[in-house]
């Protein structure tokens, strides 16, 4: 398999699917601010995801479920103003898609007219493919997300791996190759078996993304504040801490009050 890589200029959902064909894996972080999404970007991060999960990160919410769709417009409108060359994909909130198709299209249509994205991310198979055809129908791109799916975790009551049985895996499956023919650009496969997730993305032609699912698949995505350690309470197997900047900071902002409680800042030369 080739390992060649193109330079982009500016990823689209065209530029993943030939990522793919190529072998090239492909690179995804979240970002849902303005100053994180341009260093995300300027790293040359493949694709950007508005995740839901600004619900936990920056709303201090334990479930991704509270967050709402002017929210995510809002965080997203933010991370489209940074970002120059990934390409940008956002969550639709819990609520705002799955029972009616017709509000799955007007929110999709919400979030790509008033933030300026480039593609929406919705959780689910069968059961929401009306919803996603509507939306694909507009002209608007699509990624899917099985697997361990954060919007149910009231439904699996547990964020513990999926399709480690037969059943579960087998609906994988299928609606993987479902979403594939309805046309979503790629899928993201959360907390799943390696094996599985192997099984899939080699049985369709456009990419799988992995969190939690080996690395047999075409590309990898983390929660940014976790992958630099900003997060300290989170301790998932499948998770590589790049920094530790939970104590850093820390130790920094304490440097800085002991500095301006013994008068050490502002020194002269910080003063006018």
């Amino acid at each position: 398999m080739s390992t060649a890589k193109k330079e982009y200029k500016r990823v689209t959902v065209k530029s993943l699917v030939d990522m793919k064909k190529t072998g090239e894996k492909i690179s995804m972080l979240t970002s849902y601010d303005y100053s994180m999404a341009k260093i995300v970007d300027g790293a040359n991060v493949d694709a950007i995801l508005v995740g839901d999960s600004a619900s936990n990160v920056m709303a201090g919410h334990e479930t991704t479920l509270p967050i709402t769709l002017d929210q995510m417009i809002y965080h997203a409108s933010s991370v489209v103003r940074a970002a120059k060359r990934a390409l940008v994909v956002v969550d639709i909130p819990f609520g705002s898609y799955q029972g009616d198709s017709k509000e799955a299209l007007r929110s999709a249509i919400r979030i790509m007219k008033e933030s300026g994205a480039h593609a929406v991310k919705v959780e689910g198979g069968e059961e929401i493919k009306i919803s996603i055809s509507r939306i694909l129908e507009a002209g608007i791109p699509v990624m899917g997300h099985l697997g361990l799916t954060p919007q149910s975790i009231y439904k699996f009551g547990t964020y513990t791996v999926r399709a480690k049985e037969e059943e579960e895996a087998e609906k994988l499956k299928s609606d993987a190759k479902l979403l594939e023919e309805l046309g979503c650009f790629a899928i993201v496969l959360e907390k799943i078996p390696a094996k599985l997730a192997k099984e899939v993305a080699e049985s369709v032609s456009i990419p799988i993304i992995g969190i939690g699912a080996g690395n047999h698949v075409d590309g990898q995505v983390l929660v940014v504040h976790d992958m630099l350690g900003m997060t300290h309470e989170f301790h998932p197997r499948f998770l590589r801490r790049y920094l530790n900047l939970y104590d850093e900071m820390s130790e920094a902002v304490s440097q800085y009050v002991n500095d301006v409680k013994s008068q050490n800042f502002p020194n002269d030369d910080e003063s006018y």
